[in-house]
């Protein structure tokens, strides 16, 4: 698998349906990831749009020299400090309950139902320092290899390995607390 670089490969070429490839490959993973930094859902999306806006722009700017994933999840992380950095410069405008429909409700009802079973797993992870868990999540969420997730956090592979060794052990910390263990 090329990670992508073949369908952006095609889409330089004038393949524009190359790059919904790309979009449908990484967008949700790319915003999920990005979502675990800012914790705010709305500004994920956004900058995932800005990610990939920033591919369109500056094609050329990317050299295949990582893959597509990785070259797309620095720019996430980078825009995503970016962002928290710059966050108190926002304003938030909250959305009333009036216009929610019947079947919205719904939804939501087992949307939270599902959220529910992975708290205690989300619980844990938040408990962990940021750096554990973004290695966590670039290696186990995105499956990224340990080389991969080294280049996004701009650290050696040895560094993540010793993030990963001791977020695991207080994962099974955390989670062996809270009766989650086998």
């Amino acid at each position: 698998m090329d990670n992508g670089a073949g369908s952006y490969r095609r889409f330089l070429d004038g393949d524009e349906s190359a790059f919904d490839e790309i979009l449908e490959l990484y967008r949700l993973k790319l915003t999920y990831f990005i979502d675990r930094i800012v914790r705010d859902t709305a500004a994920a999306e956004d900058i995932t749009i800005d990610v990939f806006t920033e591919l369109l722009i500056r094609p050329y700017r990317y050299n295949f020299k990582t893959s597509l994933k990785t070259y797309l999840f620095m720019i996430g992380r980078s825009k995503a400090l970016d962002y928290i950095k710059h966050r108190d410069k926002f304003t938030i405008t909250e959305l009333s309950d009036e216009n929610i429909t019947d079947s919205d409700r719904q939804y939501l009802v087992g949307q939270l139902i599902f959220d529910e079973e992975k708290r205690a797993l989300n619980d844990a992870l938040e408990k962990l320092p940021s750096e554990m868990r973004l290695a966590v999540h670039l290696v186990y969420f995105e499956e990224m290899s340990y080389k991969e997730a080294a280049a996004v956090m701009k650290k050696r592979v040895k560094q993540v390995d010793n993030l990963l060794y001791r977020a695991k052990a207080e994962l099974r910390s955390l989670l062996g607390e809270e009766g989650f263990t086998k």
